[in-house]
C-alpha cells in the first residue's frame, strides 16, 4: 500500500506530465472506424411504419449485412422530438442511460401527413412541425411550417455496431487488433472489450445556422470552433491538471447539449449517451475566427453546420429541441432533465477555501481575518488533510479534535463549513467504514469478480459503485448525524475527483473495462459517475435534514441533469491572464448547458497569482453565480489581507458588491429554478436577433440587467466593451452616464474599477449597507436602481423567501413584487396572492438614472396614505435620488413624480 508521502511526491510528478497521459482523436479506436467509414448505407423499411399513442417506429436495415434495427420517433410536449435506433435482437441489452431524464416524456399522438414511394412524413397537433423519414438512403428531416431545420444522416455517416459474442478461445484477443475491435492499447494499458465494437454514431445537418454553441466541458471559446483538420470536441470526464486554454480535450464533466442560432431560431441537439463520445464541427461556407462577429457574406453556398456525434457504446437516443426561441430551447431541455437546483442564499456568497487549512486555530484565524478586515464571507472549507489518513467521514484527531464544536463557532457567525468528500474509499480492513462498503458489495469490480483497486490521496482504494441505487442508499445515509461523527447540520460537502480520477490508471481514470452492478462496464457509464456520487451526496443532505432544508454539494464531474443536484466549478486552474480570460467562456457554456450554479477558483488553483491578477479575479469572480477562493496547497497562502491595504481595499470592495447584489441573484436563482433562464447569460441569449453579439465571450449578462465586462488583462488602462441593442440604453453603474447600444465603447479602468452597466428599462434591488455575512445583508434596507430606457419606462422584479429552506414550495411561504416604472410612477405589486411569506425588507431609497427633468414633487402612496418626500435631483447626471422611504415589501405602494 502506497503511504501518504509517496502518494504526494507521486502526485506532482504527474501534474508535470499531463500532456502524454490523455488521448488524441488518432488514439480513439472507434472514431477512427467511423471517420474511416466504408460502404455502410441504412435504409428504412417503410412499410414496417407502426403507430401507437406514444409515437412511430419503423425497421432500419444495412443492405449488405442485412442487420436490423428498430428506429423509433415520438414527439415530447412543448416540441422535442426523440429519435432512438437500437438493435432489434442484441446478443445482449445495449446500455440506455437511465436517472438523467426526470420522468418518462409525455409523448404526443402521430399521423401520417401524406406518405410517397420513397418518404413518409409524420406531424402532430396543428401540423406546424413535421418528420420526414426517407427510405433510400435513410434521412430524417424536422421541418417547421414547411421548412427543414435539421436533417439526420444527411451525408449517411451513421454508423451503428452490433454486438457480437466473443470469439471462441480468445483468438483474436491475443493478436495484434489495428483496428480496435475487440482490445486496443494506449500506452501501458490495454482495453478488452468484452461484446467487441459496439460504437453508433450519427450527423446533422443543421440548415441555415452558423454559430453553434455548449457540449462542456472545454476550456475553449463560447461559440464551437470548425474541427476540419483539427481535433473533435471530446466529451470524456478526466482529471487534467492545470489543463490548457483553447482545447477541446475533454475536462471534467460533460453535458452532450448543443446549441444552434440564428437570429430568428434556436436550436437544441441533445444527444443522450454517456460513453466516452466525439464531436466533429464543420460550418459551410466555412469562415475566418476573426470574422465571425461580421454579417455572413453573401454566398451561392448554403449555409448549413455539419455536426457528427460519435459514441463508444450505448444506443442512439437524441432529442431535437425546436425551440424556436432561445427560452424555449431551455425550457424543453429542463423539462426533460430537470431545473436548477434552487440553492439556499448563503451559498451565493463569498467561499474561502484552501488544500489544506491546517487545523481548528487555523480555521478560527482565518474566519477572525475576515471579521477583522471587514470582508464579509459565508463559508470555509477544508480539503483531504482534514480526514484521519485521507479516510472520508472522518476527522485527523490531532488536527481537528473538536470538529462540532469549531462548526458550532462558525454557526455562532451564521457561518457554514464545506469538507470534500471523494469516491474513493482507502482499503483498510481495520477501517469500520471500508468494511461496511465491502460486505454490502458497495465497490466496483473486474472482470474476474473481483474488486477493483485503483491509487488516489489514500494510496491503494476502492471505488464506490455510485450506479447502483442500492449503493446511492447506502452512501447516503452515511451522512446522518449519528453516523458521521463529528458533522453538524451546518456541514455541507464537496465532492471532487469524481470523474473518477485514478492515479496510474489509463488517462488517469478508472479502466473501461470494470464493471458495475448489472454487469454493465464502465466504458457504457463512464460520464454519469460523478453525477451518481452528486445525487447520493445531495439525497444524504436531504435525508440528514428530514427534507426540509435545500443542500449544498459542488461537484466536479457532472452530465446532463447535474443543473437539479447542485454547483460545480471549472477545476483545477492555473493563476494566469489565459485562465482567468478563458474562465468568461467556459462559464457561459455551462450555462447554456443548464449548470446554471458554475464558477471557478478565483486567484486560479494552481500557482501564485500577483497582486493584480488576484485582484482583477476577485472582481471577476463577484460577477459570477458561484464565488469561492481557492488554491493548492504548494502556493503561497492568499487569503485577502496579505497582500497589502490596497490589494484590500480592491477585494473588499469587489466581495461587498457581491452581498450588496444577492436580493438581485437571489431573484436570478430562483427564475434559473422555475423558467430555466441562467443567471450568467451570453448576450445574444438577450439579443438573439443581433447578430454581433453571437459570438462575443468576453463580456455577458446578468439576469437582463447588467453587462458585465471583467478586466482579463495586466496593466489596462482601457476596455473595449459591446453595448448591444439598437434602440438600447446602457447606464455605468458608477457614474450613471448613459450610452446607447450597438457600439463598441472604448471604456476607461482603473485597478479599482470593472465595467458594469445597467441595461435601460430595468430595476435591480440592492441591500445598502455592510455585513459580515449573508445574514446581515438580509437586514438591511433595500435600494432600488430604476434605470430608464427611451420611453422613460422600466421593470424589475424582487423575490424573497427564507432563504434555506424548501418551505417556499410546499408551504408557498415566498414573496415575489413587481417594480414597474411609467412616467411619472414607481410602483411596487405582489405578484401572488397566494403566497404567505412576511417580508422584513423594506425599501429605503431609489435611485433613478435617465430621468430628464426634475420633478417639481415626489410622494409615496401607500395603503391610501400619501407622503411627500425629499428628493435630489442631479441634472448633470440627469439623476433622480430618493432617500429615507421606509416602503416594506409586505404591501403595495407607489412613489408619484410630478
Amino acid at each position: 500500500m502506497a503511504n501518504e508521502a509517496s502518494t504526494k511526491t507521486e502526485s506532482v510528478a504527474l501534474d508535470n506530465d499531463r500532456k502524454e497521459m490523455f488521448k488524441k482523436s488518432e488514439h480513439i479506436a472507434f472514431y477512427r472506424r467511423h471517420k474511416q467509414k466504408p460502404g455502410v448505407h441504412y435504409c428504412v423499411s417503410l412499410e414496417s411504419l407502426a403507430l401507437t399513442e406514444k409515437g412511430a417506429s419503423l425497421e432500419v436495415f444495412e443492405i449488405k449485412s442485412q442487420v436490423h434495427l428498430l428506429l423509433q420517433v415520438r414527439v415530447c410536449r412543448e416540441s422535442a422530438i426523440r429519435v432512438t435506433i437500437d438493435e432489434i435482437h442484441p446478443v445482449k441489452m445495449r446500455y440506455r442511460v437511465p436517472d438523467v431524464l426526470i420522468e418518462e416524456p409525455v409523448y404526443e399522438q402521430l399521423r401520417v401527413e401524406r406518405k410517397g414511394e420513397g418518404s413518409v412524413t409524420l406531424s402532430w397537433g396543428l401540423g406546424q412541425h413535421q418528420v420526414r423519414i426517407q427510405g433510400t438512403p435513410f434521412s430524417l428531416d424536422v421541418l417547421c411550417a414547411k421548412e427543414v431545420i435539421t436533417t439526420l444522416n444527411p451525408n449517411s455517416r451513421m454508423l451503428f455496431e452490433t454486438l457480437q459474442d466473443p470469439p471462441r478461445h480468445d483468438s483474436t484477443l491475443n493478436q495484434e487488433d489495428p483496428s480496435g475491435l475487440w482490445q486496443e492499447r494506449f500506452g501501458q494499458f490495454v482495453d478488452v472489450k468484452a461484446n467487441g465494437p459496439s460504437s453508433v454514431g450519427m450527423d446533422f445537418c443543421l440548415h441555415g445556422f452558423n454559430h453553434v454553441y455548449g457540449i462542456p466541458e472545454h476550456a475553449d471559446r463560447l461559440r464551437l470552433k470548425d474541427t476540419s483538420g483539427g481535433e473533435p470536441y471530446r466529451l470524456y470526464n478526466l482529471d487534467v491538471f492545470g489543463y490548457r486554454t483553447d482545447s477541446r480535450l475533454g475536462l471534467y464533466g460533460a453535458v452532450p447539449l448543443l446549441l444552434a442560432h440564428k437570429p430568428d431560431r434556436t436550436l437544441g441537439l441533445f444527444w443522450l449517451n454517456a460513453s466516452e463520445t466525439l464531436v466533429d464541427v464543420h460550418y459551410h461556407p466555412k469562415d475566418n475566427e476573426e470574422d465571425v462577429a461580421a454579417p455572413v457574406k453573401r454566398s451561392r453556398a448554403p449555409i448549413q453546420t455539419d455536426v457528427h456525434w460519435i459514441s463508444e457504446s450505448g444506443v442512439i437516443d437524441c432529442f431535437i429541441l425546436a425551440g424556436p426561441t432561445p427560452s424555449q430551447v431551455l425550457s424543453q431541455y429542463a423539462q426533460l432533465t430537470g431545473y436548477q437546483a434552487f440553492p439556499p442564499l448563503w451559498s451565493l456568497g463569498y467561499h474561502q477555501c484552501r488544500w489544506n487549512y491546517e487545523d481548528e486555530a487555523d480555521v478560527k484565524s482565518v474566519d477572525a481575518g475576515f471579521d477583522q478586515h471587514a470582508i464579509p464571507y459565508d463559508v470555509i472549507w477544508l480539503d483531504i488533510e482534514h480526514t484521519d489518513g485521507k479516510r472520508y467521514f472522518t476527522w485527523d484527531s490531532e488536527r481537528f479534535p473538536s470538529p462540532v464544536a469549531l462548526q458550532q463557532h462558525l454557526a455562532r457567525r451564521k457561518r457554514k463549513m464545506v469538507v470534500i468528500s471523494d469516491p474513493h474509499i482507502k482499503v483498510d480492513p481495520d477501517w469500520p467504514l471500508y468494511c461496511e462498503a465491502r460486505d454490502g458489495d458497495h465497490f466496483v469490480k473486474v472482470k474476474d469478480g473481483g474488486v477493483y483497486t485503483g491509487s488516489c490521496w489514500p494510496g491503494d482504494s476502492n471505488y464506490l459503485d455510485f450506479s447502483c441505487p442500492q449503493t446511492r442508499s447506502w452512501y447516503a445515509r452515511c451522512y446522518s448525524l449519528n453516523k458521521y461523527k463529528g458533522s453538524t447540520d451546518s456541514l455541507f460537502v464537496w465532492n471532487d475527483m469524481n470523474e473518477p480520477s485514478v492515479f496510474y490508471g489509463p488517462e488517469q481514470t478508472m479502466p473501461k473495462s470494470v464493471v458495475h452492478r448489472g454487469g454493465w462496464e464502465h466504458r457504457d457509464l463512464h460520464n454519469l459517475y460523478g453525477f451518481y456520487q452528486h445525487m447520493a451526496t445531495v439525497d444524504g443532505l436531504m435525508t440528514r435534514a428530514g427534507g426540509t432544508e435545500r443542500p449544498f454539494v459542488l461537484t466536479r464531474s457532472f452530465f446532463a441533469g447535474s443543473q437539479r443536484l447542485g454547483a460545480v466549478w471549472t477545476g483545477d486552474t492555473e493563476a494566469t491572464w489565459d485562465h482567468l480570460k478563458c474562465c468568461i467562456p467556459m462559464l457561459l457554456s455551462l450555462s447554456l448547458a443548464a449548470i446554471a450554479f458554475c464558477g471557478a477558483d478565483v486567484g486560479g488553483f494552481a500557482g501564485d497569482p500577483d497582486p493584480e491578477l488576484l485582484v482583477r479575479w476577485y472582481q471577476a469572480g463577484a460577477l459570477q453565480p458561484f464565488f469561492r477562493g481557492h488554491a493548492d496547497k504548494r502556493t503561497k497562502r492568499r487569503e485577502p489581507w496579505l497582500f497589502g491595504e490596497a490589494v484590500t481595499a480592491r477585494i473588499r470592495s469587489a466581495v461587498q458588491r457581491r452581498y450588496c447584489l444577492l436580493p438581485y441573484w437571489y431573484t436570478l436563482f430562483h427564475q434559473a429554478h422555475t423558467a430555466a433562464l441562467p443567471p450568467m447569460r451570453p448576450l445574444w441569449l438577450e439579443f438573439p436577433g443581433e447578430q454581433s453579439a453571437f459570438s462575443v465571450d468576453h463580456e455577458y449578462i446578468i439576469g437582463n440587467a447588467l453587462l458585465a465586462c471583467p478586466v482579463t488583462a495586466p496593466g489596462v488602462k482601457e476596455v473595449m466593451v459591446f453595448l448591444p441593442g439598437i434602440e438600447e440604453l446602457w447606464y455605468d453603474i458608477d457614474s450613471a452616464q448613459a450610452f446607447s447600444g450597438d457600439r463598441n465603447l472604448a471604456h476607461p479602468v482603473t485597478l479599482d474599477t470593472v465595467p458594469v452597466f445597467q441595461r435601460g428599462g430595468t430595476v435591480v434591488p440592492r441591500r445598502e449597507g455592510a455585513g459580515s455575512c449573508s445574514a446581515d445583508y438580509q437586514k438591511l434596507p433595500l435600494c432600488l436602481t430604476v434605470a430608464l430606457d427611451a420611453k422613460g419606462c422600466a421593470e424589475g422584479m424582487l423575490y424573497e423567501d427564507d432563504g434555506h429552506s424548501f418551505h417556499y414550495r410546499d408551504r408557498k411561504t415566498f414573496s415575489s413584487h413587481r417594480f414597474l416604472m411609467t412616467p411619472g410612477s414607481l410602483a411596487c405589486s405582489r405578484l401572488s396572492e397566494d403566497d404567505t411569506f412576511v417580508s422584513g425588507s423594506s425599501v429605503q431609497s431609489v435611485v433613478v438614472l435617465g430621468m430628464r427633468r426634475k420633478p417639481s414633487a415626489v410622494t409615496a402612496h401607500t395603503s391610501g396614505i400619501q407622503v411627500p418626500l425629499t428628493f435630489r435631483y442631479r441634472e448633470d447626471q440627469h439623476l433622480l435620488a430618493l432617500g429615507g422611504l421606509d416602503l416594506g415589501m409586505g404591501r403595495d405602494w407607489e412613489i408619484r413624480m410630478q
